[in-house]
């Protein structure tokens, strides 16, 4: 008898009537969990998705409350909200020249940006090409990149004045001088990590310039030329707003310097939010089109 209470035979019995009730040779079953369904794993990745954005904006929405009860003279968000509704209500009136809504002036500030943004990958792409393709092409426009590049794109706005006489074309200017150095840049860089492989194979076939930049530099480039564009485009719907506040006219630079004017506060937010989320939808569609081009 053990100090338990239990014999030896007891224990014997219960082993083999374990060994009994155990199959020989049968494999040991496994409990694995069950699979969350198809609908589950969707809302699970759609709250995934939106959650961290909606805590960020709500941690906005928080942080600007404090701020305007501190700030009596800050508009808080719930006042500014109402001003967005009355103010998008009509968006398109057209009352006098520097008396339209904001969807004018959002629309003139795109039309600046597209022409200045166009003539920079007009000009911006090829000499990108030029200067990643011949050494000697880049060594000439190293230092002009250099030297230009840093400037601050409002530093040329007077020079753009001074030669175009006019505030249109000048602010046009300024957004083609700011957007032109990343498509410079990164073309070039592209065009200069082609293999050499690619190029001793070119020569071997005897293949023509032109023939070299369509079948092997563009396919290759083409990432970092997209990268260029996207880089391009924020900078270009940066500097209009601060070009358009100098030159007036109609634009959303300008209409945000007429409210400040006029101390219209609640209008001075709703136009930065109106050009963050135009910048991120530029920036978004820039996006999704390097995408496709990636994909093909």
């Amino acid at each position: 008898m053990s100090a338990i209470g239990i014999s030896k035979e007891d224990i014997k019995t219960i082993m083999n009537s374990e060994q009994t009730t155990a199959q020989p040779g049968a494999a040991p079953k496994l409990v694995t969990a069950a699979r969350p369904s198809a609908v589950a794993l969707k809302t699970r990745i759609f709250f995934q998705w939106l959650l961290p954005p909606m805590f960020g904006l709500l941690l906005l929405g928080a942080i600007w409350t404090l701020i305007s009860h501190q700030s009596p003279n800050l508009p808080g968000p719930v006042s500014t909200w109402h001003s967005a509704v009355e103010l998008f209500s009509d968006p398109f009136y057209n009352n006098s020249p520097n008396d339209q809504g904001i969807g004018w002036n959002i629309a003139a500030s795109l039309e600046r940006v597209g022409m200045g943004f166009g003539l920079a990958a007009l000009i911006g792409i090829p000499l990108g090409f030029i200067i990643g393709r011949f050494q000697f092409m880049s060594r000439m426009a190293a230092p002009i990149i250099g030297l230009l590049r840093p400037v601050s794109p409002l530093a040329w706005l007077p020079i753009g004045l001074l030669v175009f006489k006019a505030a249109d074309p000048a602010a046009i200017w300024v957004i083609f001088i700011s957007a032109i150095w990343p498509m410079i840049i990164n073309t070039a860089v592209g065009v200069s990590k082609v293999p050499q492989d690619y190029m001793n194979v070119a020569k071997v076939l005897n293949l023509s310039e032109w023939k070299i930049v369509t079948k092997i530099l563009f396919p290759f480039v083409l990432p970092y030329m997209m990268t260029g564009v996207r880089l391009s485009i924020g900078v270009a719907w940066l500097v209009i707003v601060a070009a358009e506040m100098l030159t007036g006219g109609v634009g959303i630079g300008f209409w945000v310097w007429d409210e400040w004017n006029n101390l219209n506060v609640e209008h001075i937010i709703i136009a930065i939010f109106v050009v963050g989320i135009v910048g991120l939808l530029l920036e978004l569609a820039l996006t999704s089109l390097a995408r496709q081009f990636s994909y093909e």
